[in-house]
């Protein structure tokens, strides 16, 4: 099974490309493309794992859907026999794995959501007793659940770079006060009810990221849920039944490949290593894993 590093639909204009998805312009729409692409560390992997970015697509197409009623999505389709002829030739390509997407005009912030103390959050929390500023109380471990989510905003990073934790009043700065409590009230309003969907299929959300924008450059225009939506590449998922405060928790997401890269003593730094077949192997097992446990479905659509 092979993976798919790069996309290469030369019929439309190439935007860019990220550590996963690709970005084509097509007319006044956008085509997401999520690649096979795998990135540690802030490195892009010289190896990808297949399916990838088939399930990821097919996991936020699940929540796009299910949290509707909460907010509007970017999404217009995600079936290739409807889009535009341009990109049939490229069909085979972009099955399962492309979206086209209405372009917006997005917030300059990443919108964090944190049920548990982990990552980050538990590093400053150790520190100062405190998540982006926010006093927790004391006596809470690596895992712990938190007495209620917390909204914890971080600047998009740039270059590869680490996102910023910042403080809602920072926010506050970047986006307009009436803005920045529209963006918390939904972040956490979809990450209730996704972490109440996950725990019934036996999963934690203990975090997660959304990213927002306006359907077009106007004040008042519709706030859009965008880019992806509660993967794991952008989430923290647990198994509930192995849930055990007081340290790390294994997680469905690249923990395999962090784990591989920190034992052959990697020092972070490009060119990125690439992966044994079986670390790869792992790694997309748990991908999967976590699809089907969400969406309630075997096979990748």
């Amino acid at each position: 099974m092979k993976a798919l590093q790069e996309s290469n639909v030369t019929s439309v204009p190439l935007i860019g490309r990220g550590k996963v998805r690709d970005l084509y312009a097509v007319g006044s729409d956008l085509l997401l493309v999520a690649t096979d692409r795998i990135s540690a560390f802030d490195h892009v992997l010289g190896t990808g794992i297949p399916d990838k970015g088939r399930i990821l697509t097919q996991i936020s197409l699940f929540w796009f859907e299910f949290l509707a009623d909460i907010v509007p999505n970017h999404l217009l389709s995600a079936n290739v026999d409807s889009y535009p002829a341009v990109l049939r030739p490229f069909s085979e390509q972009l099955a399962g794995r492309s979206m086209l997407v209405r372009k917006a005009q997005m917030f300059p912030v990443e919108c964090v959501a944190r049920g548990y103390l982990a990552g980050s959050g538990w590093k400053e929390y150790r520190e100062r007793g405190t998540v982006c500023g926010i006093p927790l109380p004391e006596g809470l471990l690596d895992g712990s659940r938190l007495p209620e989510p917390i909204f914890t905003p971080a600047t998009k990073s740039q270059n590869g770079e680490h996102d910023e934790n910042i403080s809602f009043e920072q926010m506050e700065k970047l986006v307009g006060a009436a803005d920045a409590a529209e963006l918390r009230r939904l972040t956490l309003a979809l990450y209730g009810k996704a972490a109440a969907h996950a725990e019934s299929k036996g999963l934690i959300l203990a975090d997660t990221k959304f990213e927002f924008g306006r359907a077009v450059a106007q004040p008042h225009a519709p706030i859009l849920l965008a880019d992806e939506a509660l993967t794991p590449d952008s989430s923290r998922f647990w198994s509930r039944a192995e849930w055990k405060p007081g340290g790390a928790q294994p997680s469905f997401d690249k923990q395999f490949v962090r784990d591989y890269l920190e034992a052959i003593g990697w020092n972070k730094q490009a060119p990125a290593p690439g992966l044994p077949e079986d670390v790869a192997e792992r790694t997309r097992a748990k991908y999967l894993e976590a699809f089907r446990a969400l969406t309630g479905r075997e096979r990748l659509g």
